[in-house]
């Protein structure tokens, strides 16, 4: 990253997330607004992704995870659900070069289990080839996602760990449930952030987020572009980290 790049975006002197998570939300009402079927907004949002993949990668982030499919999606009507595993092929397809032109690896979280075949393993066998490369920004897509299936996943896979003995009740803590999580070989967010208007995490991230900073913004994400995410940089810039700490303590 230089100097430059941070100059160019209006960013010099101000601090660049190390992790940011983003909930794409407001496809579906970007659509509606056109009276447009809910898949092209889908579709639209699609478009979006590369071009903030791209930006964070140039700024320096070093990872980003997108929300891309909760585990709540699969009860949407089954012609969108379709679809929107029919824009997943496409994308896998598409974004090749940019992973590995850009030294980017690309990291999946959540069940797959549900997701055509094919496109798993097409999923599956470009992540692997990514992992393989010198890589310096991870992007991790949350497909079929959901936090607290992910919680409960990990406390069963810890109680049986207790219940074979090969773990005491004594020894639980946090960096013991952080190594079942999805997410164990990622840091967790400094910055999370939801476009559309709504203020809620919709059950993403819940341990992960703990003590990221929050950002809501009413822009859909179709009409996200780079300079809604320059806007979230700063306000995250400007904000004070404590992790529990007074402000005292952090500035000794």
């Amino acid at each position: 990253m230089t100097k430059e790049r941070l100059e160019k975006y209006g960013l010099n002197g101000y601090k660049i997330p190390s992790h940011v998570a983003v909930i794409m939300d407001g496809n579906g009402r970007w659509a509606k607004k056109r009276f447009w079927n809910r898949l092209k907004g889908h579709a639209e949002g699609e478009k979006r992704v590369d071009e903030i993949v791209r930006f964070s990668r140039e700024i320096g982030v070093r990872y980003l995870t997108l929300y891309a499919f909760s585990s709540e999606n699969w009860s949407r009507p089954r012609d969108e659900v379709d679809g929107l595993m029919s824009l997943l092929a496409q994308s896998v397809k598409k974004r090749r070069d940019l992973l590995l032109d850009n030294n980017i690896r690309l990291n999946f979280i959540g069940d797959l289990g549900n997701v055509p075949e094919k496109i798993r393993e097409a999923a599956l066998a470009l992540s692997e080839e990514t992992s393989s490369q010198s890589y310096e920004m991870t992007l991790t897509v949350a497909l079929g996602y959901g936090s607290r299936d992910e919680i409960l996943k990990a406390v069963k896979e810890i109680a049986l760990q207790v219940k074979k003995g090969y773990l005491e009740v004594e020894d639980i803590d946090s960096q013991v449930m952080k190594k079942h999580l999805y997410t164990h070989d990622i840091p967790d967010p400094d910055l999370l952030l939801r476009t559309s208007g709504e203020i809620r995490i919709s059950n993403y991230l819940l341990w992960q987020i703990a003590y990221s900073e929050l950002y809501f913004t009413d822009v859909l994400w179709p009409d996200f572009k780079k300079e809604n995410f320059v806007d979230a940089i700063k306000e995250y810039s400007n904000r004070e980290r404590r992790f529990g700490k007074t402000t005292e303590q952090i500035r000794s």
